[in-house]
């Protein structure tokens, strides 16, 4: 019989741990949080200094009960949850929950899953840290408050169905405050000189230098004048100047950071990479994936140095000691890394390994000695103007930890870099073999990434490691904002070219503003927004999202106790909400566009029932006022009258096929054909409602039905209403609306209405007997 019991919160965690212990040792996992704050009646007992109410999960209540056979049996508990503050709460609710006693629990916590980190968290075990715990628990306490009063808010005052968060919140703040900053940009041209010399060089080759007017001209008549100054003009050679440049490595991954480069270089979303980061860690392979330092241990730069010497020789390693800068840093040991820094690969899937390596190159880079590079400026004179055109190129005379990574921002650099010079001397005199003049235009400010934003909440101190990836997940699934590619738009630039002392003028067509997952806030998120910076402002600013992030690193440093943080909140925070109930006026975000020229009725859009539509006419009218979904790509508040009018053609109806009429159509899920009381989607980047033809619609009515063919498996004379259809996870029963799973041991072709029957009633009698887990 086993002496020890282990309790961990995930089971693949558990069965890494098992490998480096004895048979003396048995080891569990609680898988996750055991309990949590009862939903029914708010969950905290605000009169009895705000005691939260906990009730064991109903998906737990097994786990539970196997936990406390194995806890009578042995001697000792390790409870090993992770180090952070929600793994000390999963810890202290098992004590309580099991009812284990301080004489035989113990409490350990290691950074890495290897046997030297497991057997030194049991050699040297500690008391569950209280004040973590409450700073866990202030957190959640503060969300639920927060949560369970505002929500009912933006039912009675917006629509049914909404949801408020404090942090959560503040994310959308900053994507309403980017998206408003696009709408009101104006973009500039500006023209954009670049020339190209071509001579040959001793050994008679023929070379290219490439050189830059180093300011924009702003008029199309400037850049003309330039370049009409250009002819017969002489170019010399006035100033060669070198200089030596050195660029240094990036710290080690933080959670942050590893978001942030995964997004940009593996295309991993938040969530995406944190799960995959999770399996890593669980497997031995990476220390702990939640951090917020980028330091590394003492054992580790010596493995990084070893390393380093063995693959590349030891004039690329240089140890370094990284500090974390960020603010209120905490529940953090050291940077993520590789547990085994000479494993340059794992096995795994391929996320795994792309974001291992990943890892394993970043750690390693941190550890190795500068690039250096010189940088090569020529200056150009022009004779005929004050005006100079500069050339510049750099070389790289060792690459240093540029061996093993570059980080982002010099890859995406790469279109700026000049790359080698061919050889120059003073006074030089240059030919050139054209002289452009392109038309650039200001850019708006960029749109948020996953990764970008979660960079944007770290600066201003919202959020921690742990909470990211919920923050990220809740508005996207709020339906406040939503992640996703989007087309860009032809736009005409000029371009003027000197060639052979004679100017060529060109119109040429560009795609601007394409955009690549990429973070919108939906109308919906905009309007809640709205309403809650104008009646809520104190729990969207962001001074104060971040200064309660520090009052909870304060409990957690014991300096302050929660339920007096709690109580500070709460009595301000709650006469708001009743002010706010009483007071503030119904908000659907409403905007009038205008009259319509026709019916002489008013136009305008708000919030509706299934998301932004345009109304035409009031509801106190004779007639009833008209209703219409706006398309993907308008917004409340950029539609223009002429744009909402034209909803109102549809639905339209473009003809008869099969004697029925074909219909075309925008609904709660956007444009569709309909036909024979059969919805069809049209396709959005494709498919304008207001232009598409009959042959097209019949094209889309023809293309859903062979779909839905090759769908069918078998189908039966005696019951039309079942069917054995081909799914995207397998072959399944359609029976009365309803879908029901084949077992895999079955085979879909040879089954019988018979067996379909019973296949669906033994899974209708299992479904009676699982209860519903919320």
């Amino acid at each position: 019989m086993e002496n020890n019991l282990i309790i961990v919160e995930s089971p693949a965690k558990a069965k890494t741990i098992k490998k480096f212990l004895g048979k003396d040792f048995l080891v569990k996992s609680s898988f996750g949080h055991i309990r949590d704050l009862e939903k029914k009646n708010f969950g905290i007992e605000i009169e009895n200094n705000y005691r939260p109410q906990y009730v064991i999960s109903e998906d737990k209540k097994k786990i539970v009960s196997e936990l406390r056979k194995s806890a009578k049996n042995v001697k000792i508990i390790w409870l090993a949850p992770d180090e952070d503050r929600e793994g000390e709460a999963i810890a202290w609710h098992l004590f309580e929950v099991l009812k284990l006693k301080p004489d035989n629990t113990k409490r350990i916590v290691f950074h890495e899953i290897t046997k030297n980190a497991i057997q030194n968290a049991i050699n040297n075990p500690r008391n569950i840290d209280k004040n973590l715990v409450d700073a866990q628990q202030a957190r959640r306490i503060l969300d639920r408050m927060v949560g369970f009063k505002l929500s009912p808010v933006l039912w009675e005052k917006i629509k049914p169905a909404l949801s408020a968060g404090r942090v959560q919140s503040v994310a959308v703040r900053l994507l309403v405050e980017r998206e408003r900053e696009i709408i009101a940009f104006k973009s500039k041209s500006a023209f954009k000189v670049t020339a190209i010399f071509e001579f040959l060089d001793k050994n008679n080759n023929k070379v290219e230098l490439k050189a830059e007017l180093p300011k924009k001209l702003e008029t199309k008549e400037q850049a003309l004048d330039f370049l009409n100054k250009c002819k017969n003009a002489e170019f010399e050679i006035e100033e060669i100047s070198t200089k030596p440049l050195k660029k240094s490595p990036s710290p080690p991954f933080t959670t942050s950071t590893l978001q942030q480069e995964a997004s940009r270089k593996l295309g991993f979303s938040v969530s995406q990479t944190m799960a995959v980061a999770q399996k890593l860690y669980e497997a031995g392979k990476i220390t702990y994936m939640r951090t917020d330092s980028v330091n590394l241990s003492n054992i580790a730069l010596t493995l990084a140095k070893k390393a380093i010497s063995d693959k590349y020789g030891m004039k690329y390693s240089k140890s370094r000691k990284y500090k974390t800068k960020t603010k209120g840093a905490q529940e953090a040991h050291e940077a993520i890394r590789p547990t085994y820094l000479e494993n340059k690969s794992v096995s795994g899937s391929n996320t795994e390994q792309r974001l291992y390596e990943l890892i394993w190159k970043r750690t390693i880079a941190s550890q190795m000695s500068d690039a250096l590079l010189e940088k090569t400026t020529v200056i150009i004179r022009i004779s005929t103007m004050e005006e100079k055109l500069i050339a510049s190129g750099e070389v790289l005379k060792f690459d240093g930890f540029l061996k093993v990574y570059k980080v982002s921002a010099e890859e995406e650099d790469q279109e700026t870099s000049k790359g080698l010079l061919p050889p120059l001397k003073m006074n030089q005199k240059l030919s050139p073999e054209i002289i452009s003049a392109t038309e650039k235009f200001t850019n708006y400010p960029p749109r948020y990434t996953e990764g970008s934003l979660v960079k944007k909440l770290e600066e201003l101190g919202i959020g921690r490691p742990s909470t990211y990836v919920p923050i990220i997940s809740t508005i996207q699934n709020r339906g406040y904002v939503v992640k996703e590619d989007r087309p860009g738009k032809e736009r005409e630039y000029v371009l003027l070219s000197l060639i052979n002392n004679t100017i060529k003028k060109e119109t040429r067509i560009e795609i601007a503003g394409v955009e690549k997952s990429k973070m919108f806030p939906n109308d919906i998120g905009m309007v809640v927004n709205d309403f809650l910076v104008e009646h809520f402002k104190d729990i969207l600013n962001f001074n104060f999202t971040a200064s309660v992030e520090k009052e909870f690193d304060e409990i957690a440093a014991g300096k302050i106790v929660w339920t007096e943080m709690i109580d500070k909140f709460y009595r301000a925070f709650h006469k708001k909400v009743e002010k706010t109930m009483e007071s503030s006026e119904w908000s659907k975000g409403e905007r009038e566009l205008g009259t319509d020229p026709k019916s002489k009725k008013i136009v305008t859009v708000k919030i509706g029932r299934y998301g932004p539509v345009a109304q035409l006419g009031k509801s106190g009218d004779a007639q009833k006022p008209k209703f219409a979904s706006l398309l993907k790509g308008q917004h409340i508040e950029t539609i223009i009258l002429e744009e909402a009018l034209d909803l109102f053609k549809l639905p339209r109806i473009l003809g008869k096929y099969e004697n029925k009429d074909i219909t075309i159509g925008v609904g709660r899920f956007g444009p569709y054909v309909m036909h024979n009381s059969k919805f069809y989607s049209l396709q959005k980047e494709t498919d304008d409602p207001f232009t598409i033809k009959m042959g097209r619609a019949i094209e889309i009515i023809e293309d859903k039905r062979e779909e839905d063919r090759k769908k069918v498996i078998k189908t039966f004379e005696e019951n039309h209403d079942l069917k054995i259809l081909k799914g995207r996870w397998g072959p399944y029963i359609s029976f009365k609306k309803e879908n029901f799973k084949i077992p895999k041991n079955k085979d879909a072709k040879s089954l019988s209405l018979q067996n379909c029957l019973d296949l669906i009633k033994n899974r209708q009698k299992s479904k009676a007997k699982t209860p519903k887990i919320k």
